[in-house]
């Protein structure tokens, strides 16, 4: 398994158990892209502002790999399962979507660029991959 494999691996540990203190993989500058669902931007940061009002958004945030898939020596594509209750409107995130996905680019052991998908398959046409 590669260091990269193992760096997402490790920040997903802590986000299953919804756990979101831990920045210490980003990048000082790390861009966070959400690219669909009602809010898509893209913000830059450590832990960029759209990161942390997209957890705080959601009562009992958790987000699950269910599948690692390394797509070249600096990007990780993660198939995950959002979960949680919208603070606001009571709303199921399940609900919403089934599974999306997030890709992870990094370089010298930081995440230097985070995307996030809601739609999987979204993230698998903007990567060229088949869904």
């Amino acid at each position: 398994m590669s260091a990269n494999l193992d760096l997402v691996r490790s920040i997903y540990a802590n986000w299953e158990r919804g756990d979101f203190s831990n920045a210490e993989w980003a990048h000082p500058e790390m861009e966070y892209t959400i690219a669909d669902g009602p809010q898509p931007g893209t913000w830059i940061g450590h832990m960029p502002k759209g990161f942390r009002d997209w957890t705080s958004a959601w009562e009992g945030y958790r987000t699950e790999a269910e599948e690692y898939c390394e797509l070249d020596a600096e990007r990780v594509l993660v198939i995950n399962r959002n979960s949680g209750r919208g603070k606001t409107s009571g709303i199921e995130l399940s609900q919403l979507q089934a599974r999306g996905a997030m890709v992870f680019h990094i370089r010298d052991a930081k995440v230097t660029h985070l995307a996030a998908y809601l739609e999987r398959d979204r993230a698998l046409a903007d990567l060229g991959l088949e869904a």
